[in-house]
């Protein structure tokens, strides 16, 4: 791909056409920047997998002219995958001081504290990168230190929101400079790459100052345990819950590693002040149920979240029962419906009472609605709109709002889409390699690798493996066998295998005596017939390998 000297680039090889796995890249005079960098989680269809990752291809190749790094704020969706992609781009990383305390433990993780360069830098500041000079706004979101970057370059400017909201009281960290924004619409601002993630929805997205509020009155006058379950990374909801522990008497617990690791990072960076002393849930076990509120991951139904344990009655030191309550103080992420639903039926089992964000108050979203919208685009006044961060509806709408706030143009493009922001008007001037891959174990494999495919097959339709024994001579030595998971059970599975080995005797005695001969025509032979049989009684189509055995 070539492109003139003075055309200014934009490239998202993830989170245009979804919501997470963030990789943008901004392109001008044949060098490159990158803007977040992160992960989705896998769902059914990549059995095994433990988190996805953006296809870094295109930017891999061209590593020498990628200038660096630079993170908008320590979600994972945005700073994930660094430590599974870095060695790939080998490029220098920048980073508010919270981005950079949270990505730092993700690096001593995978042993790469030493090799990567990462530049911390104050909220607010402006640093240059090549023909890039970025300044950072701060912006309020559901983690510390969310930033806006504007991208002044010879081309124009370009805001890049990532993920953002207006709360008039974010409870921790800085507030929200709506005036640098009106700034920089007053200086002239190119386009604005901008989070859609609510774009459907009408009003305003909350404070979280009215979070605490309400879970204050909520855990009021209860006599039994509280547990609180959330998304880790929201710090000022870990001081909501440490401030409602505090204001009934209770001591505040924390119950998951990745919540002991943000309240470490929050520590260092300087924003756990109103968090206070927490305890050990070993220590917690011995309080009085009146005494204790614990705060536990899982809120998605996570099968290793502190709280699918405590669920299954497997956790060490936490349990729930009659006359305790669980409050889920998060949104339901589409996709993990059922997963929740599965872990809130287990909690209710056990004569827990559970309260979620369709019960009472419990949660407000971290991200825009049109209303919020509306006032960004008021403060910046782009000349056009790039919707970001959001599935395809929510990015066509976002366009359309845009549209109708009089922005000139507004381009709804995917991942892979090359677009040109300057000079003329904005075009797509090109298509490059995107995808996904999963990190799978301790291997990183692209989505559609055989293995996975393979294991996505079993699961759905199971696999068998049929042996034949056979002399030299091409004879049958001694029954064929077949061995068969997840193909059908009881009765059915022994009237299946008689079906099965009776097909396979034929097909092997119907083969040429040079076929018999043949190792390799034999066990196809075996498993085109063990295939043919299976799928006539059960409809299914499952994985199926033959092999032959020569005595």
């Amino acid at each position: 791909m070539s492109a003139s000297q003075d055309e200014l680039l934009f490239l998202p090889l993830g989170g245009a056409g979804e919501i997470g796995m963030n990789l943008n890249l901004y392109g001008l005079g044949g060098k490159w920047l990158m803007v977040d960098l992160g992960i989705t989680f896998p769902d059914q269809g990549q059995p095994g997998a433990d988190l996805i990752l953006p296809d870094p291809t295109f930017i891999a190749e061209r590593r020498d002219d990628l200038l660096g790094l630079v993170l908008t704020h320590a979600h994972e969706d945005h700073l994930g995958a660094v430590p599974y992609l870095w060695r790939r781009l080998g490029c220098p990383v920048w980073a508010t001081p919270f981005t950079a305390s949270v990505l730092t433990r993700k690096l001593d993780e995978h042993g790469l504290l030493d090799e990567v360069p990462l530049h911390v830098v104050d909220l607010g500041s402006r640093i240059s990168i090549g023909p890039f000079d970025i300044e950072f706004i701060s912006l309020t979101h559901s983690i510390p230190e969310p930033n806006a970057l504007a991208i002044r370059t010879q081309a124009g400017t370009v805001v890049h929101t990532g993920d953002w909201k207006i709360d008039p009281e974010p409870l921790v960290g800085d507030g929200f400079d709506h005036a640098a924004l009106d700034k920089l619409g007053d200086d002239g601002v190119l386009a604005l790459v901008c989070d859609s993630t609510n774009a459907l929805n009408e009003g305003h997205s909350g404070s979280e100052a009215e979070v605490r509020d309400s879970l204050m009155k909520l855990c009021a006058d209860r006599p039994g345990r509280i547990a609180v379950t959330t998304f880790a990374s929201n710090v000022a909801r870990i001081a909501t819950i440490a401030a409602v522990a505090r204001g009934h008497g209770r001591h505040l617990v924390l119950v998951g590693r990745s919540l002991w690791r943000i309240l470490a990072a929050a520590r260092e960076a300087g924003y756990a002040d109103e968090i206070g002393e927490v305890m050990e849930a070993d220590e917690g076990a011995f309080l009085p149920p009146d005494k204790v509120l614990y705060l536990c991951t899982g809120c998605q139904g996570e099968t290793r979240g502190a709280m699918s344990r405590i669920a299954a009655d497997d956790h060490p030191h936490v349990v729930l029962g009659t006359g305790d309550v669980a409050v889920f103080s998060s949104k339901v992420i589409p996709g993990n419906e059922q997963a929740i639903g599965r872990l809130q039926n287990r909690l209710t089992s056990r004569g827990v009472e559970v309260i979620g964000e369709r019960d009472a108050f419990v949660h407000v979203s971290g991200h825009p609605y049109r209303e919020e919208l509306t006032a960004m685009y008021r403060w910046v006044r782009p000349q056009m709109a790039v919707p970001v961060h959001g599935e395809h509806r929510h990015m066509a709408e976002h366009a359309k709002l845009a549209g109708a706030l009089q922005v000139p143009h507004t381009p709804v493009i995917e991942n892979g889409q090359i677009l040109r922001l300057s000079p003329g008007t904005p075009e797509v001037v090109g298509e490059v390699q995107s995808g996904r891959w999963l990190v799978d174990g301790t291997l990183i494999v692209d989505v559609d690798d055989d293995a996975v495919r393979m294991r996505r097959k079993l699961m759905f339709s199971g696999g068998a493996v049929v042996t034949v024994v056979a002399d030299r001579g091409g004879q049958l030595a001694a029954e064929p066998t077949l061995v068969a998971q997840g193909v059908t059970a009881g009765a059915e599975q022994s009237s299946l295998e008689l079906m099965v080995l009776q097909a396979i005797r034929e097909a092997v005695a119907a083969l040429p005596k040079k076929a018999r001969q043949d190792d390799g025509r034999m066990a196809e032979a075996a498993r085109l017939a063990a295939r043919r049989t299976i799928r006539s009684v059960t409809g299914k189509k499952p994985v199926i390998e033959a092999q032959v055995i020569r005595v």
